[in-house]
């Protein structure tokens, strides 16, 4: 993140107040914990170079670095260290039941998706077979006429003398041939 140079410093770093730090103050405090890379900090030091409210607002941090460092460090009893154990695990049972919670919808879940997915499979196999498959109806279907005269024409055909006129018609070419006659 470049800085900007001709930025001016109008709050000192002491005021103690809720506000967020400035992206030049976040800059100068990884600088100050040795967190920038090397082009980074050569960056930082140009702008301290350039800029006297860059270096007075340094200066501050600095202090304040070194006053934090005179301060004397509480010592944690075993209390704090129980509490703090106890608020871990709390919230480790915490997610567990969560995801134990969780488990059942997620089972759901798969199960409608493989319900959802043999459906589809189902539906795409009946598909393909009617449509891939010539359908065996088909003959019936155009037969059908005939068919519905099966009777009659059963008839005709146990007479010697029906079945001599129907010779009589073929030999004189009234039958209408069919187009599995012609191949």
């Amino acid at each position: 993140m470049p800085l900007d140079k001709n930025r001016a410093v109008s709050r000192q770093p002491t005021d103690l107040d809720d506000r967020k730090p400035s992206p030049l103050e976040e800059r100068l405090v990884a600088y100050l914990d040795g967190e920038l890379d090397d082009a980074e900090a050569r960056e930082v030091e140009q702008l301290l170079a350039s800029d006297a409210g860059a270096r007075e607002l340094l200066s501050g941090l600095e202090r304040t670095w070194s006053l934090l460092e005179k301060l004397g460090r509480s010592p944690v009893d075993q209390m704090f260290a129980r509490t703090t154990i106890e608020m871990v695990s709390v919230a480790a049972a915490d997610d567990a039941a969560k995801q134990q919670a969780e488990i059942p919808r997620l089972q759901r879940r798969r199960r409608l998706i493989g319900a959802a997915s043999l459906l589809a499979a189902a539906v795409l196999g009946f598909l393909a077979v009617v449509l891939a498959l010539p359908n065996p109806n088909r003959e019936l279907l155009e037969d059908l006429p005939l068919l519905e005269d099966l009777d009659e024409f059963e008839r005709v055909l146990n007479k010697d003398e029906d079945i001599q006129f129907l010779k009589l018609l073929q030999e004189n070419h009234l039958f209408v041939k069919d187009a599995a006659d012609d191949t």
